[in-house]
């Protein structure tokens, strides 16, 4: 990303436009998954959902009541801050930035009355949350054709669940025994990878 791209300068949001603006934060937010992760998870204590809501809040005051262009390097820097403040993590897979990146042209849109962005994402805004998809979908994706099982039950169950099922299809080791130099071979333990 350019050092020099902003967003702004042709005045402020009207009422209508702040409004939309703020679906459109909480839209974006609602799908990033990394930031649903630590809210779900309370990365940041109890009060975790309320972090990542005021957030939000917290950008779309940005867009509404500073002065002047907007740059995209002022933006991720609130939004790292933000989130290592609250959170007490670093997002270090570049959603920051590509959020930052999206919010930036939503505003633009919302400054020229164009809100088809917050209306795609609207229409596109599938039921559940981020993480709870990212799970549905690796759990899809590791499901095999004769398991009927659509409960949403977590990927960690169903690993853990395929781990049982093969500790017991495993032999077990025999008890170790001296070779004829007297030293004994002690096998890995059970769960390790193999060297």
């Amino acid at each position: 990303m350019a050092a020099s791209h902003s967003s702004g300068g042709a005045g402020p949001l009207s009422a209508e436009a702040g409004a939309a603006l703020g679906e459109g934060i909480g839209l974006v937010f609602g799908r990033w998954t990394a930031l649903q992760m630590a809210a779900e998870n309370q990365w940041g204590g109890r009060d975790s959902r309320a972090k990542a809501d005021q957030l939000g809040t917290s950008v779309l005051s940005w867009f509404c009541h500073s002065k002047g262009p907007h740059y995209y390097e002022d933006l991720v820097d609130m939004m790292y801050d933000t989130i290592s403040e609250s959170f007490n993590a670093d997002f270090e897979d570049g959603s920051i930035e590509e959020v930052a990146e999206q919010l930036l042209i939503m505003h633009e849109e919302c400054l020229q009355s164009n809100y088809s962005t917050i209306e795609k994402l609207r229409n596109s805004h599938a039921k559940g949350n981020a993480v709870s998809q990212s799970r549905q979908i690796a759990a899809d994706d590791n499901d095999d054709s004769d398991s009927s099982d659509d409960d949403g039950a977590s990927m960690l169950d169903d690993e853990a669940a395929a781990g049982d099922k093969m500790a017991v299809d495993k032999p077990k080791p025999s008890k170790p025994a001296p070779d004829t130099d007297g030293w004994t071979v002690v096998p890995p333990r059970r769960g390790r990878g193999k060297n």
